[in-house]
């Protein structure tokens, strides 16, 4: 069964030797040309999603609307996302050694933001790359938080991910 990655994760591309994508940093954030209309009564939060070259030669790439996904709550529904605000990666050589960063704003329901996915879809070198899924919240802290955030949704599936990650990282576990 195919597992989602968790915010934070590293995700390689095998049919791309070196090459890598992260999703991190989701939070809330407000957008920095102001807040749509569109998004009246809704929460703002930005993620990043860098593209790094660990290999050999260059790659070609292309991260632009339409190519990231954004649902949130336990339904999946679509989050409003900012296209005005967001920051996208049209067309640029990502180098050996050299990284390249998105970042979206988007809008959701408050109470929808406990549960965030976030699906990418890389154009590299004109050729699509298979879809990645990665899962967190803003709540959620990346797997470097050394604390579980407290509260109500403590038995949140990200929650739970996230701690057993610490766990793992932590020394003297197995």
């Amino acid at each position: 069964m195919y597992e989602p990655n968790v915010v934070g994760d590293w995700q390689e591309y095998e049919e791309h030797a070196g090459l890598r994508v992260r999703v991190h940093r989701l939070e809330a954030a407000e957008p920095p040309r102001g807040r749509d209309d569109a998004a009246a009564g809704l929460t703002y939060f930005s993620v990043r999603v860098t593209i790094e070259n660990r290999g050999t030669r260059h790659f070609g790439i292309h991260l632009e609307d339409g190519q990231l996904d954004v649902r949130v709550g336990p339904d999946g529904e679509g989050a409003f996302i900012d296209w005005r605000n967001s920051q996208f990666i049209e067309g640029f050589d990502v180098y050996p050694l050299r990284r390249a960063t998105a970042v979206l704003y988007a809008a959701a329901p408050e109470a929808a933001l406990t549960h965030v996915d976030i699906q990418v879809q890389l154009r590299v070198d004109e050729e699509w790359t298979e879809r990645r899924l990665w899962a967190g919240g803003t709540d959620v802290q990346e797997a470097t938080a050394q604390t579980a955030p407290v509260g109500s949704a403590q038995g949140d599936l990200a929650h739970q991910v996230s701690a057993f990650l610490r766990e793992q990282t932590e020394p003297g576990t197995a």
